[in-house]
């Protein structure tokens, strides 16, 4: 009995030593059996197609030709357009915001609108209104400039807030209503709003309910030194803006649209993403945490950057890297400073992200 024990002991060291210096040369039958398996993704073996990943590439390539040295900054805002999302970007003047919402709204061949806010501005001057004809003495409709594809909303908070939500119905349903009609919005359709967050005189903070509209809330920042360099080269005898061309249609973005929403996210990923929220809503250092359609957001935007990266399964890197600017904006600090609100929310998502456990 001894005998054989030993021998059954002695043959599993020999296949284990043949394993080990010959890999894979020798089928024993050891290592195939006694290895640990890693966690695999069942949407690995799909790879996005050669089509997909052409109309990424292609729009990426075209806005990163105007708005130099900022990639991050414009995948997070095709992260909105592929979402079927609305991005808000706040920072200071003259670091290109409105000239990043042009080159978003250029690239796709589709109705482009743009509109200054201003404190007189008035709701119907955004959604149209109706008109009597007395020619035909009927009522007639006349589309504002919210009816377009891309819609930049230019310095969003100096108008006030009965104005700004008029949006609230187009950006949550993608539909008007007026005088009891409604009216559908075109596919696709996008709001790519800018404030300065420095200046208050005269300005009208968004609300909560409006801020989470907004899929993201980005900082564009200052270019570094040999971009901004290149920018001034750029500059030098026209601006790039103006001769930039369309790489999509509307039909192609719908295309990708569709495409997100074949990302897949396994069940790990989505518990990861609603421990994030859920340290949110117990924080003693927050009043108001996320919010149910924050979450359903947050999982819209992780498939979105999962299609942008070139992937069509989700990771834990592509949580993490959205967390602060899709989550930052639905929470409300207990501060009463209102110059460093971002700041403060911003650093709070960043340090619960670090103590939550990131799944493997």
């Amino acid at each position: 009995m001894e005998s054989c024990c030993e021998n059954t002991v002695n043959h599993k060291i020999l296949c284990f030593a043949i394993d080990f210096a010959f890999p894979g040369k020798y089928n024993s039958g050891f290592r195939s059996s006694h290895r640990k398996t890693s966690p695999t993704y069942p949407w690995k073996e799909t790879t996005l197609s050669s089509e997909t990943q052409e109309l990424i590439n292609r729009l990426i390539v075209n806005i990163s030709s105007v708005v130099l040295g900022k990639k991050d900054v414009i995948k997070q805002c095709l992260v909105a357009l592929l979402a079927e999302e609305h991005v808000l970007l706040e920072d200071v003047p003259g670091v290109g915001k409105t000239l990043l919402g042009r080159a978003i709204a250029r690239s796709v061949e589709g109705k482009f609108r743009r509109i200054q806010f201003t404190p007189d501005l008035l709701p119907a001057d955004i959604t149209g209104s109706n008109f009597y004809n007395a020619k035909t003495q009927e009522f007639l409709f006349a589309e504002g400039p919210i009816f377009t594809n891309i819609l930049l909303a230019d310095e969003v908070n100096r108008t006030t807030p009965r104005t700004q939500s008029a949006m609230l119905e187009a950006m949550d349903e993608k539909q008007v209503s007026i005088d009891g009609t409604t009216y559908f919005l075109p596919k696709p359709f996008m709001v790519i709003a800018t404030e300065n967050p420095m200046e208050y005189e005269g300005t009208y903070p968004l609300p909560e309910n409006q801020l989470d509209r907004f899929l993201l809330r980005i900082s564009v920042g200052y270019p570094e030194r040999e971009s901004e360099l290149a920018i001034l080269r750029s500059h030098q005898e026209k601006k790039p803006i103006d001769t930039l061309e369309p790489v999509l249609t509307c039909q192609q973005v719908l295309q990708l649209q569709e495409a997100v929403k074949q990302v897949g996210i396994t069940d790990a990923i989505y518990r990861y993403l609603l421990d994030i929220v859920e340290v949110t809503r117990k924080s003693k250092e927050l009043y108001v945490g996320v919010s149910t359609r924050g979450a359903i957001a947050f999982s819209h935007a992780v498939q979105a950057y999962a299609l942008l990266e070139g992937r069509n399964f989700a990771v834990p890197d592509d949580v993490k890297t959205l967390a602060v600017p899709v989550l930052a904006h639905r929470v409300i600090a207990k501060t009463y400073s209102h110059g460093n609100v971002r700041t403060a929310t911003e650093s709070l998502i960043a340090h619960f992200l670090d103590s939550v456990p990131v799944p493997v």
